[in-house]
């Protein structure tokens, strides 16, 4: 009995040592820290030698690990404290990008450095995007010019694939937007990557991440408008961000009003009242009845579900539209207007190809309901149609084209006649 009582001591301090050998490996940054500061005070502004220095090192320490701690420094110099600011312990050093020179050479030699980083250690490319996202949560914590750098660095860095668009999530962030600190870090940042890449490249990443129709939460919700973005952006030098930021406030307020047009008319609403709902929206969005034409036409298209049998869908089509021929005729009232339906019909009917031969029937029924007149359809005919189909449906159109020339010069007989 006292032996068995002797051995339980033994047991309990084996296990006691496990857990103070666990606690060993706990993540404690100190050493890993002072061998990242003391390499980069060895190499100093020379750059080449920084990159070399952190490519050597990867075998040694544990980046994997201490990811966050190596960006700190790399970036500000020492460990981040909560909010932005250096951590007490001194542990730091001069050469960073913090105290680096404000300008976009300097800027770009830095982000040289951490492409060659990440591109030798993979594994560190989501631990960098993570830290950028941390530090945009910081810049209330960061000088102005520490900001600057920042910006242009991470524009710089988003330019040459380094980092992801959807980093720019973190300056939506509702203190940094009340503060305008948001918007001011964008122009620097934007600058940055515009001067990399093109406006063209800069919207396609935003796109990829759904980005691009958000640009507007910059500002607080009482200057989110088109006007204010773009004369904010566009004084600070950035008209082409503007441009953009105005053409996707556009295609987001066309989605919405055709999802609202295609709503009304399932519900059955009069025509009138469509007609008049539409018309105030266009006037708030500043959207042309030459837009607005194929938005309707595209809702009315919409709203059944077409017979797959060619025989058929024609019957269809007839009936179907000689019913919306009201809505359409009331967005149709200019001769470019009725020419982009010309070109909508066309296109619709070469990509649904059941409609293939149903497009002279439409353009007939249409002109009857005083939709399309006999100058645009001639005006089509001659040269304002598109490629898709062409042969075909011009083929089609011969025979009504050639009444319509024959009626024109009988009208215009008349009209000689009665002058004389």
């Amino acid at each position: 009995m006292n032996n068995q009582k002797q051995q339980k001591p033994t047991l309990t301090g084996q296990r006691f040592k496990t857990r103070k050998r666990d606690e060993k490996e706990r993540f404690d940054p100190t050493q890993f820290q002072e061998s990242i500061v003391q390499g980069l005070n060895q190499t100093g502004t020379d750059l080449e030698a920084v990159a070399k220095f952190l490519d050597a090192s990867g075998g040694k320490l544990d980046y994997r690990r201490y990811a966050e701690t190596l960006f700190d420094i790399l970036v500000a110099g020492g460990m981040l404290a909560p909010g932005g600011t250096l951590s007490d312990d001194l542990t730091r050093t001069e050469f960073c990008v913090f105290t680096a020179s404000e300008d976009l050479e300097t800027m770009q030699a830095y982000a040289q450095v951490f492409n060659k980083l990440i591109r030798r250690y993979k594994y560190l490319e989501k631990g960098f995007e993570e830290e950028i996202k941390k530090l945009l949560l910081f810049l209330k914590g960061f000088t102005e010019s520490e900001r600057n750098k920042l910006a242009m660095l991470t524009g710089i860095l988003l330019g040459n694939g380094t980092l992801s668009a959807s980093i720019v999530i973190s300056l939506y962030n509702e203190n940094l937007v009340k503060e305008g600190v948001s918007a001011a870090f964008a122009v620097k940042l934007f600058k940055a990557w515009i001067n990399e890449k093109d406006i063209g490249s800069v919207a396609s990443s935003l796109r990829k991440v759904g980005m691009d129709n958000r640009l507007m939460e910059l500002f607080p919700a009482n200057k989110r408008s088109c006007e204010h973005f773009s004369k904010y952006f566009t004084d600070a030098g950035l008209k082409e961000l503007s441009d953009f930021a105005r053409n996707q406030q556009s295609i987001g307020a066309r989605k919405e009003l055709q999802k609202e047009l295609q709503e009304q008319m399932s519900r059955g609403e009069p025509f009138k009242d469509i007609i008049l709902y539409v018309k105030e929206e266009m006037k708030k969005t500043n959207i042309s009845e030459q837009t607005m034409i194929g938005i309707v036409w595209t809702s009315v298209m919409s709203a059944v579900e077409w017979n797959k049998k060619e025989e058929l869908v024609t019957e269809q089509a007839m009936k179907h539209l000689k019913q919306y021929s009201p809505l359409l005729k009331a967005f149709s009232s200019q001769g470019l207007s009725e020419l982009t339906l010309m070109v909508k019909i066309q296109d619709y009917c070469y990509d649904n190809i059941h409609f293939m031969k149903t497009f002279q029937k439409i353009v007939v029924l249409l002109y009857k309901a005083d939709v399309l007149s006999e100058e645009a359809i001639l005006k089509w005919y001659t040269d304002a149609h598109v490629a898709k189909g062409k042969s075909v449906f011009l083929e089609q159109m011969k025979k009504f084209v050639e009444w319509l020339k024959n009626a024109e010069e009988e009208s215009d007989e008349s009209d000689t006649e009665e002058g004389d």
